[in-house]
């Protein structure tokens, strides 16, 4: 398989750079006229999944939402993503997953590895037991053509003091991370790398350099707050990097799948002018 940065890429030249998030919160499920059960949660996305894989380069199911109904909700986020597999449409698992040694290595087969029914084209992770602890999920992305996106500078309020805080060597956290991706993608072949990094579209400013070579999933976009003109202004050059990801800004057009699908046309309209950074 080609190494999931080519295809990002592909995919985003297609359709954009947009990453339509299916996010089955309670309060979406009741906009929808849906219960919050199984069977709403089943209808929720893989309604969405049906409408929204056709036209956004890439899906991002919210793992959370559907481990709340347990081993009948990951049953139905094993359908989300073979469904979305079936419209040939990317899939990021967001799980924020992180640990060390076998465990990681077990997350790791558990979302990357195609043997896997959870497998997804790309994961989330947290890298805050040490950059080092990512190499169980590199290494499982390098061997199936997958990719990670690790947290980097996140907008919840909680973040600054420690994603900002300065390390002895005089870099901070987020700085740090932000280095060891761009070492990930140095021997990319193509434009894009696969080992990418998650920063809000609210953080409102930083002075770090966000062009790792990689993708950057940008949530926050629409009903969090964040527009394009902040993506522009936050990202600079590296806005042509950005994969912006909306979810409840576009679900809650649902469940009219037309009405869906034409939500996350919009936005991808909006955002192609990230395509043509300096």
């Amino acid at each position: 398989m080609r190494p999931f940065g080519a295809r990002l890429a592909a995919a985003v030249d297609a359709r954009g750079p947009l990453c339509a998030g299916i996010d089955p919160h309670p309060t979406l499920l009741q906009a929808w006229g849906l219960p919050d059960t199984v069977a709403g949660l089943e209808r929720f996305a893989l309604g969405a999944t049906e409408a929204l894989a056709p036209v956004v380069a890439a899906l991002k199911p919210q793992s959370a939402f559907f481990e709340r109904f347990g081993s009948a909700g990951i049953a139905v986020l094993e359908r989300v993503l073979a469904t979305a597999r079936e419209a040939g449409t990317l899939t990021v698992t967001d799980v924020k997953r992180g640990d060390i040694g076998s465990t990681a290595q077990g997350y790791a087969e558990a979302y990357l590895d195609p043997a896997s029914p959870l497998a997804s084209d790309a994961m989330t992770v947290s890298p805050y037991l040490g950059t080092g602890s990512l190499q169980p999920f590199v290494d499982t992305a390098r061997a199936h053509g997958a990719g990670v996106f690790v947290l980097a500078l996140t907008s919840n309020p909680e973040a600054p003091p420690f994603q900002q805080a300065v390390t002895a060597a005089g870099v901070t956290v987020a700085g740090s991370v932000l280095d060891h991706l761009r070492g990930l993608n140095a021997d990319a072949d193509g434009p894009l790398g696969s080992f990418g990094a998650v920063v809000g579209a609210t953080i409102g400013g930083t002075e770090e350099d966000l062009d790792v070579g990689g993708p950057l999933l940008v949530p926050g976009l629409g009903a969090q707050g964040g527009t394009v003109a902040d993506v522009r202004r936050i990202f600079g050059p590296a806005a042509r990097l950005v994969l912006a990801s909306s979810s409840r800004e576009i679900l809650r057009a649902g469940p009219d799948p037309r009405a869906l699908a034409d939500a996350a046309r919009a936005v991808a309209t909006d955002l192609a002018a990230l395509r043509d950074a300096p």
